[in-house]
């Protein structure tokens, strides 16, 4: 998370023009029917809004303006799919917003980082695994939990550094040049978090993952092997 006194007002203005659009998508794609209609979702969503709220208020902050906390999006959009995942990301900041542990000024850049950029790596990879309809539950769980949480947390810690860099705001400590050996620090935890909870999702609770098809990679052995005879 960054505070708005180390973003430019270019910058500022560019994460409301991306945040903005992005939201409206998301409330358009939102499946509300469904929502309303099911107390079970409800449930799922108001309750991922305050998981998502008291793991980012567990978070440790800078003197300079930056806070580090998990992101946890990964596990939130296999459970909710993207859209909800968005609308629950941005509520979640919001509360952040009137508690004031979050600037309201650099809410569309700090959404970017911890929300859009984790959605949409792993709605990605976990298309790009459906694509491939695999029938092992441990190919779900690497390439749509672990590997996606990895690569996000690691997509939004670059992509905030390029912005702190490019606005010039921040001064950057004597280490920049071995924060590379650091990352592995933030990203395998995030990974491990995340590749946890979907893991728990679906071994207790695989109904809940929207994006999970239990048909193909719950079925019992005997009904596969009878699916493969010729």
């Amino acid at each position: 998370m960054i505070a708005a006194s180390l973003l430019s007002e270019a910058s500022l203005w560019l994460g409301a023009i991306i945040a903005g659009p992005s939201l409206l998508i998301a409330l358009r794609r939102a499946p509300w029917v469904e929502l309303f209609s099911d107390s079970r979702r409800q449930h799922l969503l108001f309750g991922t809004v305050l998981a998502l709220f008291v793991l980012w208020l567990v978070r440790r902050d800078f003197p300079a303006g930056l806070s580090y906390h998990f992101l946890g999006m990964t596990a939130v959009t296999l459970l909710l799919d993207w859209p909800l995942a968005i609308l629950a990301g941005f509520a979640a900041q919001l509360a952040l917003v009137a508690l004031g542990r979050q600037d309201a000024l650099a809410l569309g850049v700090n959404a970017l980082l911890m929300v859009l950029i984790p959605v949409l790596i792993t709605e990605y990879c976990a298309r790009a695994v459906e694509r491939r309809q695999p029938e092992n539950l441990f190919v779900y769980i690497f390439l749509s939990g672990f590997f996606p949480s990895a690569l996000a947390t690691l997509a939004s810690v670059l992509a905030g550094l390029g912005i702190l860099l490019a606005d010039g705001l921040f001064a950057m400590p004597p280490w920049l040049d071995e924060f590379v050996g650091y990352l592995w620090l933030v990203v395998f935890p995030e990974a491990f978090i995340n590749g946890l909870v979907v893991t728990a999702l679906v071994v207790f609770y695989p109904d809940w993952l929207e994006t999970f098809n239990r048909t193909r990679y719950l079925q019992a052995p005997w009904q596969e092997d009878r699916r493969r005879e010729p």
